[in-house]
């Protein structure tokens, strides 16, 4: 597979360390931390698969973060 031309990096951050957090606060600091996008979603929600640089996304559960991952 040949190499995607002109593709932005994401941030050099570790989405394990929003895990525990009051969403509010989680996506705060991902914000500030250089993520274009951060999507909240319900555990089980049904999303697409695709790829998205700059994304950040958590599964949120009572007001906190349970899950994150890129993309």
């Amino acid at each position: 597979m040949a190499p995607l031309p002109n593709v932005p990096a994401d941030p050099h951050d570790d989405p394990d360390a929003y895990v525990g957090l009051e969403v509010a606060r989680a996506s705060e600091r991902a914000r500030a931390r250089g993520w274009a996008t951060v999507r909240t979603l319900p555990p089980g929600a049904i999303i697409t698969m695709e790829y998205r640089f700059g994304r950040l996304n958590f599964e949120v559960a009572d007001g906190v973060v349970r899950r994150c991952w890129k993309g």
